[in-house]
């Protein structure tokens, strides 16, 4: 099921499902530069695991591509899964848009969609997005988005490596996020 806008500001996109031929675009983003806030890229055998996991999230969540809507071309990747955060099972969320489509807000546009899609599926009550403190682009993507800052912790990804992140929630249900206490 391809999503679209409700509403038609720019910049137009869509959510393409993830499927078998987006493991180019999965390399794409497994780049020093896309991978900065991440701990780096991937190797070759975890990036192949990842293009598994994207494939069977079954009930666990979506993976979409990102495509623009009036070029048709594959911009980014943006999903929601099942997390476990402050004893509570979640959605959680990440994205990634290629560098030429950067600074266009189709990371917000893409975001917006997923959320609509996660609150569709009713079955949390909250999404979280948990971009690392540093990252300004994501940090304004969740804000951007209408997700609320509501703490800060040391989160470990990829495994072994720990980092300072924002956790950002957006209530599913229509009322506000509550408060996280992370340490």
């Amino acid at each position: 099921m391809e999503r679209t806008p409700t509403t038609a500001q720019p910049p137009p996109v869509r959510l393409v499902p993830y499927g078998e031929g987006d493991f180019p675009q999965l390399v794409r983003h497994n780049t020093p530069a896309m991978t900065e806030h991440l701990g780096g890229p991937e190797p070759d055998e975890k990036l192949r695991d990842r293009h598994h996991r994207y494939l069977n999230l079954g009930g666990t969540g979506r993976m979409f591509t990102i495509v623009t809507a009036d070029a048709e071309e594959a911009a980014g990747l943006v999903g929601y899964w099942e997390a476990i955060h402050a004893g509570q099972t979640i959605w959680e969320t990440g994205w990634g848009v290629l560098p030429e489509f950067q600074g266009r807000g189709l990371a917000v546009r893409a975001t917006l969609l997923a959320v609509e899609d996660a609150r569709a599926d009713g079955r949390h009550g909250s999404l979280h997005a948990f971009p690392a403190a540093t990252n300004a682009p994501s940090n304004a993507v969740c804000r951007k988005a209408g997700f609320t800052l509501v703490g800060a912790g040391d989160f470990e990804y990829p495994k072994g490596r720990w980092s300072r992140c924002n956790d950002w929630a957006l209530d599913l249900t229509g009322g506000a996020p509550r408060e996280s206490r992370t340490g």
